[in-house]
């Protein structure tokens, strides 16, 4: 495995429980705002955050298992992006299906894929700053 392979680890750990504790958040800013639909937004948009950016770290993390491959690049490469593919998908197909929702409040719904995504980067910049990465060249 690559020496990253704890930081990214450490990131999808710390991304998860951020999430968990983003739901919770939402799923109480949502009820004191519109009872039932802002519970429901608030959890879907919480979670739908962590969701979408915890797929980046696990491509990552599941692509370095190729290391040993002669073509790793290619591998590596072709799963992230077709993870950031998936998620474009997923986030334009889940704003269209629950865009008009009576269960849902949009906006508890909106600020809680955004705060979950904001979140999610802060947590990932601060786990990579704080690795360190042994770095091995061979210029002199």
């Amino acid at each position: 495995m690559p020496s990253s392979q704890p930081i990214l680890l450490r990131a999808l750990r710390w991304g998860a429980i951020a999430t968990a504790a983003l739901i919770v958040v939402f799923a109480g800013i949502g009820w004191l705002v519109s009872q039932e639909r802002g519970l429901l937004g608030g959890i879907i948009g919480a979670g739908i955050g962590g969701v979408l950016l915890g797929i980046t770290v696990a491509s990552i993390a599941f692509a370095n298992r190729f290391i040993e491959s002669p073509s790793y690049v290619i591998v590596f490469f072709a799963i992230v992006l077709g993870s950031w593919l998936v998620k474009f998908i997923a986030f334009i197909v889940a704003a269209v299906l629950l865009r008009d929702q009576p269960l849902l409040d949009p906006t508890v719904l909106f600020f809680g894929i955004i705060t979950g995504v904001l979140v999610s980067v802060g947590i990932d910049v601060a786990v990579v700053a704080k690795s360190r990465i042994p770095v091995v060249t061979g210029a002199p």
